[in-house]
Formats: structure tokens, sequence, C-alpha cells
């Protein structure tokens, strides 16, 4: 007996160690595709020159100038937006949950969209701070909708964010058609884009990037009290609400920044981490960074996947991810509801 679970144990060691190994290779085989294709056809070879600036030529510069932040940029953003999700539904206890459903992302959207009418030139930071304060305003409208306590919660939170998420998202459709000549190229940030991002966008979010994840890592333990129901963790003496409160904190910074800088992306929130737990199950040790490195190769191949559907034309990434994520929430609302009944 002792034999076969010590037998288990070391598959699963190495199914793990093989599945991070895998996702590494695959992000990083990502980001090398990513850099050589585009619009501007490039070698190998000069592609290594330019990552190893050995030479200061024109396409040299548009690898370093234009792809490669472009590419760390739809990393880094994919990474914010499948953790964001992952928490979002921990902190909801909701599978269908996400900072795009709940309203957090139409919030800041509405909120960047505001500033860019009411502010002539508005900074690369004052556009990420009116989207954590758009992001906070609408997650604390959905709780607030929702209100507190009671075993139907839950429901009434999924109910507010479908809500918000429309409202907000009408208000800005409207901010758009009102003053269409200021906003016309606002069109193609809020289906969802990363073709803007250029080192200022990377240097802008990379702090948020750093600091996000350093805070999850340390919360991470007092996380795993939400995947327990609320009255035996505050039975056994844990701070459940200030656990929740950072969780959505988190969530508030990595979604607004995201969105700050490539749009209101959809569905990587929702579907990357239901990838990851059904690869490795809910342990939050394995499942947080699994979660992060899927996200970064969903949105860096759906960038490329972007660039070629329509070419020589580019396509905003959110159609890619929209497609995608689509038929997979229908999937998951049948299962759940199927789950349920």
């Amino acid at each position: 007996m002792d034999k076969s679970v010590r037998l288990e144990k070391q598959n699963r060691t190495w199914f793990l160690l093989f599945l991070f190994c895998l996702s590494s290779l695959l992000l990083a085989v990502g980001i090398l595709f990513s850099l050589k294709w585009g619009q501007a056809q490039v070698s190998w070879h000069t592609l290594f020159e330019a990552l190893t600036y050995q030479a200061q030529e024109k396409v040299h510069l548009y690898i370093q100038t234009l792809r490669l932040p472009r590419t760390l940029a739809a990393c880094i953003v994919g990474i914010h937006l499948a953790l964001a999700g992952l928490l979002t539904q921990l902190t909801t206890k909701n599978p269908l949950s996400s900072p795009h459903v709940f309203g957090i992302n139409a919030g800041a959207s509405l909120a960047v969209v505001f500033g860019l009418v009411a502010i002539t030139g508005l900074s690369l930071l004052s556009t990420m701070l009116f989207a954590f304060v758009g992001a906070a305003a609408g997650a604390l409208l959905v709780w607030s909708l929702a209100g507190s306590g009671g075993g139907k919660q839950y429901v009434r939170l999924a109910l507010a964010g479908i809500t918000v998420h429309f409202l907000l998202s009408s208000l800005t459709e409207g901010l758009i058609i009102l003053n269409q000549y200021s906003t016309d190229s606002m069109i193609f940030w809020l289906v969802g884009s990363v073709n803007q991002a250029g080192w200022p966008e990377v240097r802008m979010i990379l702090p948020f990037f750093i600091g996000g994840l350093l805070l999850l890592g340390f919360m991470l333990p007092s996380f795993r009290l939400l995947l327990i129901d609320d009255e035996i963790a505050a039975g056994l003496g844990q701070r459940v609400m200030l656990v929740r409160a950072v969780g959505m904190l988190l969530v508030i910074v990595l979604a607004g920044s995201a969105v700050a800088i490539c749009g209101p992306i959809a569905f990587i929130c929702l579907i990357v981490p239901h990838i990851a737990r059904a690869l490795v199950g809910n342990r939050l040790t394995i499942l947080a960074p699994l979660t992060a490195l899927l996200g970064g190769i969903l949105l860096v191949y759906a960038d490329l996947l972007s660039r070629v559907i329509a070419f020589p034309f580019e396509s905003p990434v959110g159609i890619v991810t929209s497609a995608i994520g689509g038929p997979f929430f229908i999937y998951l609302a049948r299962r759940k509801g199927g789950a349920n009944r």
C-alpha cells in the first residue's frame, strides 16, 4: 500500500515537472515566433542580432522598439488577466466569474474613456490611475448591490456583476458615440489590442506585475481559506473578510493595469483558470503559477494569430480570445448547470 502511494506521488511529481517544462517551452517558442513573424519578414539570424543588440540597422530597431515590447506586454497582460480571473473565482466562489463579467474591466474601460474625453493629452500614468479608479468603482458597485450575508450572496454577486457590466459598457459606448472625433482610435482598444504597446507601456505595467506577483506569493497560503466555507474558516479563527478584501484589491490592480495598457480583452480571465484547474486540481501553490504561465501563452499566441487572420492587416487580439472563449464559456455554463441539477 505504501509503495503504491509513493509511486503515485512520484508519478504526480514527474507529471507536474513535465507540465511546467512544457508550458515554459511553449511560452518561449511563442515569444520567439511573435518576434519573428509579422508584416515584415525577419530571418532568425537577424532576430538573434536584434535581441543581442549586435547591430542597429532599421530592421533591428524595428524588432527592438516595436515587436519586443509588444510581445512582452502581451505576455505580462496575459498573466495579469489569468491571475485576476483565478482570484475573482476564489473570492466570489463562482467558477463562472471573472473581472470581465463582474464589471471590473467595464469600470476601468469607462474611466479611461472618460479621462480621454475630459482631459486632452492624457498621460499614460493618468490613464493607469483612471483605470484603477474605474475598476475599484465597478467592484464596489457590484458588492454593494449584492449585499452581504445569506446563502444567496454569491448568486446576487453574479447577477449584480452582469448588470453592472452591461450598464458601464453602455455608458462607455455612449461616450464614444457622443465624442467620436476624440475617441475614434479607442474602438480598436475597446475590443482588446496589444499592437500599440511600446516600451513606455511595458515600463509602466512592470512595477504592478512584480508587486502583484510578490503580494500573491505572500498571500497564497491565506487564499487557501477561500476554498472552504466561510463559516468553517471563521470558526477556525481566520479573518476571511480581510483575505477576501486583499484578493479583490489584487484583482483591481492586475485587471486595471492590464485594461489600461491593452483594453478589456475578453475571456482570458475565465477560461485559463479552468484549464489550469483541470490539469492540476485546486492546490493553489501549483494552480497559481500554472495559471500565470497559461495566461501568458494564450495571449502571446492569440496576438500572433491576430496578425495573420486578415494579413497584411491586423485584427484586435480580443476578437481571437472571444472566438476561443465564447464556445468554452457555453460549455462551462452547460456543464455547471448539469452538475447543479
